[in-house]
């Protein structure tokens, strides 16, 4: 069993940046793919970026692309989401989750990952 705690979430104005944080515990964290997504206020919950066990593959949605960036620390088993230029559509709770032997091509389907966090806020005002 997987825990996840995601951390590093607040309110931020427009053009900020932000680094969000999840901790994992349980199980061998560089053997999962890590992934975040968001849900924002009435919305769906949607992928945002998703990183590799060795971290050498990475995907992005397209609506953070070149503004986010998504990377891991497999010493400190915690995976991370560089924010930049943060907009007001990026307000959201953004949840990290994890998952063994997912096909890279589904890194962005909620199904294939079994393991969530809790969820951090993070509100950009204009």
């Amino acid at each position: 069993q997987v825990q996840l705690v995601e951390s590093g979430g607040g309110l931020v104005q427009a053009g900020d940046s932000l680094r969000l944080a999840c901790a994992a515990s349980g199980g061998t964290f560089s053997s999962y793919y890590m992934g975040w997504f968001r849900q924002a206020p009435g919305k769906e919950r949607a992928f945002v970026a998703a990183i590799s066990g060795s971290g050498g593959n990475t995907r992005y949605a397209d609506s953070v692309k070149g503004r986010f960036t998504i990377s891991r620390d497999n010493a400190k088993n915690t995976v991370y989401l560089q924010s930049n230029t943060l907009k007001p559509d990026d307000t959201a709770v953004y949840y990290c989750a994890a998952g063994d032997s997912i096909d890279s091509r589904f890194y962005h389907w909620q199904s294939v990952y079994p393991y969530w966090g809790q969820g951090t806020q993070v509100p950009v005002s204009s």
